[in-house]
């Protein structure tokens, strides 16, 4: 008799008074019906799941477009320095942006400067495109060279270059360009998904690059006059609005390329 006492309510609509004067039977029923309720809605949760991975699976076999692809060792070390020679080049190519269709007519076709270059555009094109292997192999081979003495960066090269306060962000394409080609192949390819891997790859560059000019500021200071602040908005801040049009441009055509390519 304890035990149907301490018997949930239903609902809360019904007062303790009710339910304490609820026959035991009563009670029983409920609890029964009750527990009946809960396992039919899991074998209904179990079921739609099932048929998810079901319609999944035969998707991916009437279609091949609906597969996830993964790029041979070939192609890898193909994309890799198609990405090196894409970053060595963008590093030194501003990037530019056209004006909308609907004021061709009212103002002409004009062109505009997005204030950034394409560097980091080719650095998560390769991502995209080659993936999370061929994007790391193409910044390491880019950092490494530059480091070497080649003035494959916009200031010049060489091991002093570690004292710079943009090298944070070099070094960041490394673990940028990794997480954008991860991201890319992990999902179909589609223009959301694309686009969310190139900002998660962005996020990571600039956050490495912050963290990086943080501990040199501290460590040996700025230009006199400089403050970190200052340092931050230039490389990050003020350069955002134009990276992320470049995003939206290297998710459009890598959506196409991807679409002609692994058709």
């Amino acid at each position: 008799m304890s035990n149907l006492k301490q018997l949930a309510k239903p609902s809360p609509e019904i007062s303790d008074f009710e339910w304490e004067r609820t026959p035991y039977t009563v009670k029983i029923i409920i609890a029964r019906l009750q527990h009946t309720i809960e396992q039919k809605q899991q074998d209904l949760d179990d079921a739609r799941f099932e048929n998810h991975w079901l319609r999944e699976e035969l998707d991916l076999r009437i279609d091949p477009n609906y597969q996830t692809y993964t790029p041979s060792v070939p192609e890898v070390i193909l994309w890799a320095v198609i990405g090196f020679i894409l970053t060595v080049a963008g590093t030194f190519v501003e990037a530019h942006s056209i004006s909308a269709p609907w004021s061709w007519q009212s103002q002409g076709v004009t062109i505009a400067t997005l204030g950034v270059t394409y560097q980091i555009g080719a650095v998560l094109l390769t991502g995209c495109l080659g993936g999370k292997n061929a994007a790391i192999l193409s910044q390491i081979a880019y950092l490494s060279l530059g480091l070497l003495g080649l003035p494959l960066f916009s200031g010049g090269g060489g091991w002093q270059y570690v004292l710079e306060p943009n090298f944070g962000y070099l070094l960041g394409f490394v673990f940028g360009a990794w997480v954008c080609g991860y991201l890319a192949f992990k999902n179909l390819p589609r223009i959301d998904s694309l686009v969310l891997s190139c900002l998660a790859g962005l996020l990571v560059i600039h956050l490495t690059g912050i963290i990086y000019l943080t501990f040199l500021s501290y460590w040996q200071g700025l230009a006199e006059g400089i403050t970190l602040l200052q340092s931050l908005n230039f490389y990050s801040f003020a350069a955002l609005p134009g990276q992320l049009g470049v995003i939206c441009a290297v998710a459009l055509v890598s959506w196409i390329m991807r679409k002609i390519m692994f058709a």
